[in-house]
């Protein structure tokens, strides 16, 4: 169903509601809500909505100091689809940002980038920049930069799109609500819903993040399994073979470690190149070769990563 949107308002008028989805994100929660406090917009029209599912180390309490506003979601009913809509549901704002609560803006403009090209040329859903810190994998880097390059696109063709850094006017997402069955790329799938009602989507390099993923091996597999299942929902004609596995892995480490030596980091990089190249390639694989339903305690082990 396509939204009735209001093509004559303008979106840094809006009042505006962030939603942030947390599990244990008490290593970088406080920096992103100070950050969102600095931002350079009426902090009156925020409303700050925190989705937690069931965080143990201290999260509520760093949230607990901020103007938030703490949601609860159990463990069995979780899904990154269904904790995005209980969040835009409690929310008050006409723009929904989201942002996941291991990412910290760069600058005191992200906001007002982010959301500046809403409601102008049928531009609905934008998404913004992501670019690692000195902590993350090198690798990870390097897709970051694949995926979030420096040049902004408005509107853009493909339906790519994340909602680890990302806007969506409220009149859209109450006609087209987030899939709460897929087990990740609930963002990728709205995008193409989306495209094909006649709405675009937009990029914007300005509006960037540090997104900083602090994970196992073990964790960074399981995170490209789930998004290779949610993957076959959305293409379903995506496949991947043993062969391309095992092309996709050393096609991709060639390309990393020339790139590595290049920005002098080889000698402490190399191992962790092969290491993240491998985790990823063979996640998609096993992901891609998942036809049934997941069990409870599979769906644990994808959202809840020990």
């Amino acid at each position: 169903m396509r939204a009735k949107l209001l093509p004559d308002r303008t979106v840094t008028l809006m009042k505006l509601s962030i939603v942030i989805r947390t599990y244990n994100e008490a290593k970088y929660l406080g920096d992103l809500l100070g950050a969102i406090a600095d931002q350079d917009v009426d902090q009156s029209k925020l409303d700050i909505v925190l989705v937690d599912s069931g965080s143990t180390d201290g999260t509520l309490q760093i949230a607990q100091r901020f103007p938030v506003r703490i949601l609860h979601i159990k463990k069995e009913e979780f899904s990154f689809g269904r904790s995005l809509n209980i969040g835009c549901a409690a929310s008050m704002g006409e723009v929904l940002v989201f942002i996941s609560g291991h990412c910290v803006p760069v600058s005191k403009d992200w906001l007002t980038a982010l959301i500046a090209p809403l409601s102008k040329k049928g531009v609905v859903y934008s998404y913004g920049r992501q670019i690692g810190n000195g902590h993350s994998y090198y690798s990870e880097c390097r897709i970051f930069e694949q995926y979030f390059p420096a040049k902004s696109n408005i509107p853009q063709d493909g339906f790519y799109c994340n909602n680890a850094n990302s806007a969506l006017l409220r009149a859209v997402w109450e006609c087209n609500r987030f899939d709460e069955e897929l087990t990740g790329l609930e963002d990728m799938h709205l995008a193409k819903s989306l495209i094909r009602g006649g709405h675009k989507i937009a990029y914007l390099a300005d509006a960037a993040v540090f997104h900083i993923h602090s994970e196992t091996w073990p964790q960074v597999k399981r995170r490209f399994e789930r998004e290779a299942i949610a993957l076959q929902h959305i293409m379903p004609e995506v496949q991947m073979s043993w062969l391309d596995f095992v092309r996709y892995w050393l096609s991709a480490t060639s390309l990393d470690l020339p790139a590595a030596y290049r920005d002098r980091v080889l000698c402490r990089r190399a191992k962790e190149i092969v290491l993240y190249r491998l985790m990823q390639y063979w996640g998609a694989y096993c992901g891609n070769h998942i036809h049934r339903k997941l069990s409870r305690r599979r769906k644990e082990a994808y959202y809840y990563p020990r």
